[in-house]
């Protein structure tokens, strides 16, 4: 067998990170998004309860945090109790519900599509900044492999699926970073 065809052996590592996309794409709203991105986007338009919800909801993490922030007053990074309001309140107002559901749609269409067809290797400079409260955290070399001109790559000490909502601070330093090399 030659070295191409030998199955690879994962590292535990890489065995919780599998584990944890498919449980990241098992979850409702990440399939309902990728397969049916109108019928919840519509919903999403429809009432700002509803968006609120839907938002707030969205993963454990990102949940005990707006928690604490509206329960207790105890603010993590960004993320207080009227910082929340002005971002369910700036989706509410540019119907941003509906365009975020059909990213998703997107996304799963175009990781389909790849399996027949690969895409050509990126060859732009990228900067990928692991987050370590987000749902999924890729291992460096998964970013190299898919990235062939990855810059910068960088495991953050705090952060989580909203990193720029959660973090805004960190998440410009952290782009000022990947991209300095480029000035």
């Amino acid at each position: 067998m030659t070295a191409a065809l030998t199955p690879r052996i994962f590292t535990h590592e890489e065995r919780e990170q599998l584990g944890k996309v498919v449980g990241v794409f098992m979850r409702g709203y990440i399939s309902e998004m990728g397969e049916h991105p109108q019928t919840i986007g519509y919903s999403l338009l429809d009432s700002p309860v509803g968006l609120a919800a839907w938002m707030l909801d969205h993963d454990a993490d990102s949940y005990e945090k707006i928690r604490r922030a509206f329960l207790e007053g105890d603010q993590t990074g960004n993320l207080s109790r009227d910082n929340v309001l002005d971002n369910i309140t700036l989706y509410w107002m540019t119907g941003g519900g509906a365009s975020t559901s059909r990213l998703y749609w997107e996304t799963n269409r175009a990781a389909a599509a790849s399996f027949k067809d690969p895409p050509p290797h990126v060859k732009l400079p990228v900067g990928y900044t692991v987050f370590p409260d987000e749902l999924f955290q890729a291992p460096r070399h998964w970013v190299k492999h898919a990235y062939h001109n990855l810059v910068y790559f960088n495991e953050a000490e705090k952060g989580g699926h909203f990193a720029a909502w959660e973090e805004p601070e960190l998440f410009a330093e952290e782009l000022r970073a990947a991209f300095r090399s480029l000035r």
